[in-house]
């Protein structure tokens, strides 16, 4: 199945830097494995705030909801999941 997926992270203010650099550099990788594992089929940045947007592939919702709590951002996110069907018109 495929999942539109809208990610917006808002850390605390009070975090320290490091901590911050620490957290935004595992959630890099993790990201590249999902991208790797195929999970992840397309990303794009909304730009001027800590969020994306994206396609997702996933068995089901409960396999996705795996996928998405392995972010270690995860916490801090606010997340937005919509199912997608496929189009007559796709080309």
């Amino acid at each position: 199945m495929r999942f539109l997926v809208r990610l917006e992270t808002d850390l605390p203010p009070e975090m320290p830097e490091a901590a911050r650099d620490d957290l935004l550099a595992a959630e890099r990788r993790r990201g590249e494995e999902l991208v790797r594992a195929g999970t992840i089929e397309h990303l794009w940045r909304l730009p001027g705030r800590l969020a994306n947007v994206g396609v997702w592939q996933a068995a089901d919702p409960d396999d996705l909801h795996t996928a998405i709590g392995s972010l270690p951002l995860w916490r801090w996110m606010t997340v937005r999941v919509e199912a997608l069907a496929t189009h007559p018109l796709d080309p």
